[in-house]
């Protein structure tokens, strides 16, 4: 199935989760925390009065709360607005 954003939309795929903390110890599936951070899979065309910044493959950080999320084909995926993206890593 293809997606196709429209207008300010962006599909992001969510990076996965740390396994473990940084010094060594692995996270349970239950304290997992999700991803803030994924790739850019699709770009909608933009608004007239706000065109698309953001480009397919970029890496990027998102808010907390931002987005929904959706599920294709068996692969998790958030869709949320350009403005909902903090910053391109």
């Amino acid at each position: 199935m293809k997606i196709r954003p429209l207008a300010d939309r962006v599909l992001v795929e969510p990076a996965e989760a740390d396994e473990k903390t940084a010094s060594g110890l692995y996270i349970p599936d239950t304290a997992k925390e999700k991803p803030q951070r994924g790739k850019i899979i699709a770009v909608g065309n933009g608004k007239k009065d706000e065109p698309m910044e953001l480009k397919v493959g970029d890496e990027v950080l998102y808010g907390k709360y931002a987005g929904t999320e959706i599920s294709v084909d068996g692969k998790e995926y958030m869709m949320m607005r350009q403005s909902d993206v903090l910053a391109v890593v």
